[in-house]
């Protein structure tokens, strides 16, 4: 069975262990040119150094209009490249892998940036409508995606990871409530994850076979069985690891097996684990906070990886608790808005009191 401290090798890339560093975003770290700041590449030397396997760099804006907000990271041009290899050398320094989380807004775009367009025209948050994209607009979004790739690749990163879940662009084609089209991208759970799978096949062919290409995808839209469903088109096309968190549908609360230590964000990595077991590795995440629960995931064998996002927040150390049950940790409190979050003061409990340690 695995161990956290086990090795895994993922098309080709070594972890060092089992633990990896979710892509949460610090967005508010960058300036309007989209750039690495040296704030986010003390953020992620300090979780390298912490002891993860593996890191991927938060939600990556691939146009300026699919971005959060004027001060979210991207990599929509080249002039963005030079910080980006900062970031993947404080990584490999630490013999951590590292992926880059590519993403686009689409209906949820922010409206400084840029206009709320996706698959097709539904009610947004501020009342009024999205755009429909053309099939041109379609093909040259992925082509962004695609190019954001290519200079991921030239900054360093190990591979990419296609932000497929959370109510963004790449969910809102699989989303049922966001996806009314009639044409190939629409309809059918093949037809919905054709935009997505197109992207990865593309990114295979410029990016050579030995990119890693990882989807963090939604997994219940609508429903487990059609996430399933929508995965598989992604491993058809060329998808090398799965990472499973939640989506715009409801998650069915039944699939979490009574007495088990996880919730349910966590059961659906671990039905995906099951399913795609000795094809693609999956890694679960969400709510994994100490070191009893991520052992938990790993020795039962429900999942090949966990991502921890808000535990290496609140301290970038918690990987050696984890490995080393004599090691101490701070542990992260779970506040209802995450203060480590972006836009937020930056009054993480756990941090501060790590800092007077």
């Amino acid at each position: 069975m695995a161990k956290a401290g086990e090795s895994i090798t993922i098309h080709g890339k070594t972890l060092k262990n089992r633990l990896t560093m979710a892509p949460t975003v610090k967005f508010d770290y960058a300036g309007a040119d989209g750039k690495v700041t040296d704030l986010h590449i003390q953020h992620y030397a300090e979780r390298a150094k912490g002891g993860v396997g593996l890191i991927c760099v938060e939600a990556t804006a691939v146009t300026p209009g699919g971005r959060f907000g004027e001060n979210h990271m991207g990599l929509w041009e080249d002039a963005q490249i030079e910080g980006h290899k900062a970031i993947t050398q404080a990584c490999h320094d630490e013999n951590v892998v590292a992926l880059i989380q590519l993403n686009h807004t689409g209906i949820t775009a922010n409206p400084l940036c840029g206009e709320a367009i996706g698959p097709s025209a539904v009610k947004i948050r501020d009342g009024g409508m999205s755009r429909e994209m053309s099939l041109q607009e379609i093909h040259a979004m992925q082509d962004a995606f695609v190019s954001a790739a290519v200079r991921a690749k030239e900054a360093g990163y190990d591979g990419v990871q296609l932000h497929g879940c959370h109510s963004y662009l790449i969910n809102q084609f699989l989303a049922l409530k966001t996806n009314l089209r009639t044409d190939e991208y629409g309809g059918s759970p093949e037809n919905r994850a054709r935009f997505a799978s197109e992207i990865i096949a593309r990114i295979r062919e410029v990016c050579g076979k030995d990119f890693l290409i990882s989807v963090r995808t939604a997994g219940a839209d609508p429903d487990l069985d059609g996430a399933i469903r929508v995965a598989e088109e992604y491993v058809k096309a060329g998808c090398d690891y799965l990472q499973v968190s939640s989506g715009i549908g409801p998650i069915d609360p039944s699939i979490v097996p009574e007495g088990a230590s996880y919730n349910d964000v966590c059961a659906l990595g671990v039905y995906f684990h099951e399913h795609f077991r000795g094809r693609v590795p999956v890694s679960c995440v969400n709510g994994l906070l100490t070191p009893e629960a991520v052992n938990d995931l790993l020795e039962k064998d429900l999942t090949d990886t966990v991502d921890l996002g808000r535990a290496v927040l609140a301290d970038p150390d918690f990987p050696k608790a984890v490995l080393d049950p004599a090691a101490s940790y701070v542990k992260c409190f779970a506040c209802p808005r995450c203060q480590y979050g972006p836009g937020m003061p930056k009054k993480c409990p756990a941090l501060m009191k790590r800092m007077q340690k």
